[in-house]
């Protein structure tokens, strides 16, 4: 989920910005709404070693601190390759602490949760129980939707759908929506929200486009989606999404939380900072935070073992047959831009000579985590992350893009910056 209202632009660079997909050359970009990731404390379940797989990857773990040294509290990270694996993390667990983030910790993963949002719908496909291309109307008559959005344009953001978190204005100003950003969030980060009253907030307002012409990010389609699933299944969907994704692959470390603020343990500390009626900044600690406002479109807690199992399962064609698995990352002409293009739940990046094509679907929360998620499209190369803020705010303009790039250098590029391997 991002926090922050969309523009209705052919920029995809829709997921956190924090750690959005990039070519090789581009460094500039600014993150979305704070995020904050803290050390591994005994508390929790012991300390874990820096570099929690075995290898020595000093390459990666200097990637890893450069993003802390950017002004960040806490990284963890997990690179699966031909290589093996390599886990580490740096930075702190929690303020006022010395420990460092759990190299398998739990957090909140945003909208990285819209890949297994997505997927779900695509087995649904497979089994004949959803029409990709129907109209959404025929499954969800109570909402007496546009007759021209399909489920296609629900996971594409196609739908027209106004963003229920907010949206751009024509004129540049802001539209806020359900209170997903500043003090707002903060005051109401522990009310419930159902997902019908969410959609029934996003329905309020007009179509932004006519249904299929246009892309806009839209939290309003994959909540909508969460009620298609379970109309057609008959099940709730974290049911479902159990019995068909979480629990073959056996994520055990994969939750979805419903309501319940509570994150498992061990897990990296979240802050959120914000300026109070009076202007001046406050931070706070919103690990526990009730993650009902995002729904299907960013509700999920995971770890980045159970993210790395997950990605490279789809990609590698375990989760879909090979037909939804292409119309999956077909993308959309309107959704291109300088970060790939986005298809069903997932962006679709060239980066370039030397580095090949990646999927990913990054993801935050209103306030505490960002998630990393990135892929190869053969499944066999991942890279999974959880960056956390502190009480201070990064370096955006320089420090933070260059580490980010460098880490993506060295999983996916050739060449002395990256890891030398052969050609996808």
């Amino acid at each position: 989920m991002s926090a922050s209202p969309r523009r209705v632009t052919n920029n995809p660079g829709r997921t956190p910005k924090a750690f959005r997909p990039v070519a090789v050359t581009a460094l500039a970009a600014a993150l979305l709404t704070g995020t904050a990731a803290p050390a591994v404390a005994t508390a929790d379940g012991g300390a874990v070693p820096t570099a929690a797989a075995g290898q020595n990857r000093p390459e990666l773990q200097k990637a890893v601190q450069a993003i802390v040294d950017a002004g960040f509290l806490g990284v963890q990270a997990r690179v699966h390759d031909e290589r093996g694996e390599w886990a580490g993390s740096a930075g702190r667990r929690k303020l006022g602490t010395k420990a460092e983030p759990p190299a398998n910790g739990h957090f909140r993963i945003g909208s990285s949760t819209k890949p297994f949002v997505a997927t779900l719908v695509l087995q649904l496909v497979a089994d004949g129980k959803i029409k990709l291309d129907a109209p959404v109307a025929d499954y969800l008559p109570e909402f007496e939707l546009d007759r021209r959005i399909t489920s296609r344009m629900l996971l594409q953001h196609t739908s027209g759908l106004y963003n229920y978190t907010g949206e751009f204005r024509p004129d540049g100003s802001v539209e806020p929506g359900i209170p997903a950003t500043g003090k707002e969030w903060a005051d109401a980060r522990f009310k419930t929200y159902q997902p019908e009253e969410l959609v029934r907030f996003g329905l309020s307002k007009e179509l932004r486009f006519t249904p299929g012409e246009k892309w806009s990010y839209s939290n309003t389609g994959y909540t909508l989606a969460q009620l298609l699933i379970e109309k057609v299944s008959g099940h709730s969907m974290a049911e479902e999404m159990k019995r068909r994704i979480l629990g073959p692959l056996k994520l055990r470390g994969t939750v979805l939380p419903g309501a319940s603020p509570e994150l498992p343990r061990p897990h990296p500390h979240g802050y959120f900072r914000y300026q109070d009626d009076a202007g001046q900044w406050k931070v706070i600690d919103v690990t526990r935070q009730n993650p009902s406002m995002t729904a299907a479109a960013g509700d999920m807690i995971s770890t980045t073992q159970d993210l790395a199992t997950f990605y490279s399962a789809l990609n590698g064609g375990k989760l879909l047959p090979a037909r939804l698995l292409a119309e999956m990352r077909k993308t959309h002409p309107k959704s291109a831009g300088p970060f790939g293009g986005y298809g069903l739940g997932t962006y679709v990046q060239d980066l370039g000579p030397g580095c090949g094509t990646v999927l990913h679907h990054n993801g935050s929360t209103a306030g505490g985590y960002v998630s990393v998620l990135y892929g190869t499209p053969d499944g066999k190369t991942t890279l999974t992350a959880s960056i956390t803020y502190g009480d201070t705010a990064p370096d955006l303009a320089e420090a933070f893009p260059q580490a980010r790039d460098d880490l993506l250098k060295q999983v996916f590029c050739d060449g002395p910056a990256g890891r030398a391997k052969p050609a996808r």
